[in-house]
């Protein structure tokens, strides 16, 4: 049986907390009170990443070592004042999903067992135009946190050469994503195909670090930039969220400053409501910051296809096939099959 529930008081709102004692991450003895005092500890810094955004929730009803959910839709007998974003998946279909605009939201969906907050890259006045351009820089087998650190340098060289402004943060395993602020003016799929032309241009400049292959046997001891996060219906974890893994670390913002001396293990649900106290949200000035244009890297899509014969690359394999995809098959498939 579930301890007493708790209400908890979050700005004009009082969000009943039930099994507040319940024990989510077992190696440290956190709770699910826990998640939550933790979740508004950041509060402004979660809210500023999750804001008017359809959001997916990855749930753990009981803890990170029982069954997960991917939420898609908010269930039945939320509250009436918890407000909503419609988006359409791949598949055409469409569902009412989570759109934070205040605290309280998010503290009602922690008390739903919700542990990780994965929020779409769009408004949800505009639930089919991206606003941001996300890469995830994912650590192979072989590799780990300093040669991500050494993609999102060259990654950032990019950048400061298109005149961009990125904003940079902790995966909260070994990885590191980077986002830009894009002007919400095209589709998923060009958005999508703008970040493989990046990744792609990472990838000719440092072969040895950086991959864009979609098929594992092709990637060897190199960073994976997964330019399929920029899909629609891929998501990354927002800032500040807690990851499910024993030691309950957080994707936590930084500053390019700090990217020399990071180790992703310093931030956790125990260590981030510290450094929020101390520094406040360090990617609070993206507020001020006007959306870029993908021209430029949609011109490089062009120029992959004129000069060196590139065209798409495959899409997950949840999506329909999709106009230009090559075949979806490994590689040593395909050659066994031939």
């Amino acid at each position: 049986m579930g301890s007493t529930a708790v209400e908890h008081v979050v700005g004009d709102r009082v969000v009943r907390i039930s099994s507040p004692d319940r024990v989510y991450f077992p190696e440290l003895g956190l709770t699910k009170l826990d998640l939550v005092l933790y979740y508004c500890s950041v509060g402004n810094g979660v809210l500023r990443a999750l804001l008017r955004r359809p959001c997916t929730l990855h749930r753990f009803p009981e803890g990170i070592e029982g069954e997960a959910i991917y939420q898609k839709r908010v269930p039945k007998g939320a509250p009436d004042w918890l407000k909503t974003a419609t988006v359409t998946f791949p598949s055409g279909r469409t569902a009412d999903q989570l759109c934070v605009t205040e605290l309280a939201s998010v503290v009602w969906a922690v008390q739903m067992s919700t542990v990780e907050f994965h929020p779409w890259p769009v408004a949800a006045a505009q639930p089919d135009c991206p606003d941001e351009l996300r890469i995830d820089l994912d650590p192979q087998p072989g590799t780990g946190f300093s040669q991500a650190r050494k993609a999102a340098e060259l990654a950032q060289e990019v950048f400061d050469e298109l005149g961009w402004t990125s904003w940079l943060k902790t995966s909260g395993g070994r990885g590191l994503h980077l986002a830009v602020a894009i002007q919400p003016s095209w589709s998923f799929v060009q958005v999508r195909r703008a970040g493989l032309a990046l990744g792609r241009e990472l990838e000719r400049r440092a072969p040895q670090l950086l991959t864009v292959a979609w098929w594992k046997e092709e990637r060897g001891q190199r960073i994976f930039f997964d330019y399929n996060q920029n899909a629609r219906d891929r998501t990354v974890v927002s800032a500040y969220s807690i990851r499910p893994v024993s030691q309950a670390t957080v994707s936590a913002p930084l500053k390019w400053s700090e990217l020399a001396d990071a180790n992703p293990t310093d931030f956790t649900v125990q260590t981030m409501p510290e450094r929020f106290a101390r520094l406040g949200d360090v990617h609070a000035g993206r507020d001020s910051v006007v959306g870029a244009s993908l021209e430029p890297l949609l011109e490089w899509v062009q120029r992959d296809e004129r000069d060196h014969g590139l065209g798409d690359a495959p899409y997950p394999p949840n999506y329909p096939k999709m106009p230009g995809e090559p075949p979806r098959v490994a590689p040593s498939r395909a050659k066994h099959d031939s």
